[in-house]
């Protein structure tokens, strides 16, 4: 069992993340290996198989079918965009690549690749780098915003429970494996370990490809994260309802500007100024004064928490976004 200990100033600075590109990347590799998941896993699995590069192998030598892989490969700073999360990746300084291959098991940290990557072999770092976009792009990329969607919908769920109770609201609602036991979170875990935040708050992950249990970084050097499972549901029936192609729409966009419609429905998920603006291709200030305007008007609902403010969407405003338009009255018959 995990138990990651909690003081009043970490549950302040729990953070709740959007998915990780790299994390799904990786954890894609345990569900690929053995085989196991759900029926939107194993529709995944049919799509790639066959469809991988090469040198998925060279990562497979790093990262076993279940149990421990490198922490170097899942940055503690979470990344969004893919490029970005590689070179880190790649940058990772020999010493910390040492010390996490030593804890693999005796037969891979003998194999080939693993042995180039301790003794800094040239090229090797950028073979990684290489074998994690080939990766990531046969494998991930494709069903990125599959994956993304059900994140998304997990964080929404959670970040409602946040601002509606707060940190320990939230902690109360994350799956079965994790038990929310004041001022203990229990998780299900393959080994015994503790991990004391001591201040430094928790970085909460949802994650698509991780299955029954949360996983955390081992190096508690890091900034302490936990991923954790997401429920995995069906996509949505997006088909629009008998009869409602004859109501006379009025744009979103057209009823509050472009942008602001936006916003609006970016609030899908819940999320910081900062998320909405980078979601909408729109500077932070920006994104902020659209926000108000969209509060004041009752369509969204702002709560603080700490220094962050967190913004979702209310009845009225999920309604007005829910399709992109809003229903105008018809003609009279």
């Amino acid at each position: 069992m995990l138990r990651v200990h909690f003081t009043g100033e970490d549950l302040g600075r729990t953070r709740l993340a959007e998915a990780s590109p790299l994390w799904e990347t990786v954890l894609s590799l345990h569900r690929f290996q053995r085989g196991d998941g759900g029926p939107l896993v194993r529709s995944w699995r049919r799509r790639v198989h066959g469809r991988l590069p090469p040198d998925w192998r060279l990562l497979a030598t790093l990262v076993p079918p279940q149990g421990y892989f490198p922490d170097f490969l899942t940055p503690s700073v979470p990344h969004r965009d893919i490029r970005e999360a590689v070179e880190r990746v790649s940058r990772t300084p020999r010493r910390e690549l040492r010390r996490d291959l030593e804890l693999l098991d005796a037969r891979r940290a003998r194999a080939p690749f693993a042995q180039a990557l301790w003794r800094g072999a040239p090229g090797v770092a950028a073979r990684l780098g290489a074998a994690l976009t080939a990766y990531h792009a046969a494998a991930i990329a494709p069903s990125w915003e599959r994956i993304e969607a059900q994140t998304a919908g997990d964080r929404s769920r959670r970040a409602s429970a946040l601002l509606a109770d707060g940190v320990e609201g939230l902690l109360r609602t994350l799956p079965p494996a994790l038990r929310w036991r004041p001022p203990v979170l229990e998780v299900d875990y393959p080994v015994d370990q503790d991990l004391v935040l001591g201040g430094r708050g928790l970085l909460l992950v949802p994650s698509f490809f991780c299955l029954a249990t949360g996983i955390t970084l081992l190096n508690e050097h890091h900034t302490p994260t936990l991923v954790y499972p997401v429920e995995h549901r069906p996509p949505d029936d997006l088909a629009v309802p008998d009869g409602e192609e004859e109501c006379h729409r009025v744009s979103l966009a057209a009823l509050l500007g472009h942008t602001r419609a936006a916003v609006l429905q970016a609030l899908e998920v819940t999320g910081t100024t900062g998320e909405l603006a980078h979601r909408v291709g729109v500077l932070p200030s920006s994104a902020s004064q659209h926000l108000g305007v969209l509060r004041r008007a009752g369509l969204v609902r702002t709560v603080r928490h700490g220094r962050t403010a967190f913004h979702t969407r209310t009845a009225m405003g999920a309604a007005l976004a829910e399709r992109g338009w809003v229903r105008e009255p018809g003609p009279p018959r």
